[in-house]
């Protein structure tokens, strides 16, 4: 079936969750910001297959399968990936803003008083 079923011995919830946090996720969150499609008509059946990974493996976690996803989430302390994927893109535009990164000064205008961001008017 899937490699990590056949590998990992123990479903234990912290053995599971660092196999997760170190191997699953790291593949599914590969150069994301590239590939990210944005969550409209057409683009959810990608994104439900993605969020299909992380479904599956938390339902082998000893004691979790039987609970709904949202339940595993919360009893794991994890987000949806898409919650992740929503999160980094406001860090990242955070940083840019704020110049803590020295890419993207042209996406952005700022009022003069540095509080609002103004539509390009290019």
């Amino acid at each position: 079936k899937q490699w990590y079923q056949r590998r990992v011995r123990g479903r234990d919830k912290e053995i599971m969750l660092n196999v997760f946090r170190t191997i699953i996720r790291p593949h599914v969150e590969y150069a994301v910001q590239i590939w990210n499609l944005p969550a409209a008509h057409g683009n959810w059946k990608l994104i439900m297959e993605l969020e299909d990974v992380q479904r599956s493996f938390t339902r082998l976690i000893d004691g979790l399968g039987l609970l709904s996803y949202q339940e595993r989430l919360d009893e794991l302390q994890l987000t949806t990936l898409l919650e992740r994927r929503m999160r980094g893109y406001l860090i990242e535009t955070f940083n840019i803003i704020n110049d803590k990164v020295r890419y993207g000064e042209n996406l952005f205008r700022m009022s003069s008083c540095g509080l609002k961001i103004l539509k390009d008017s290019r």
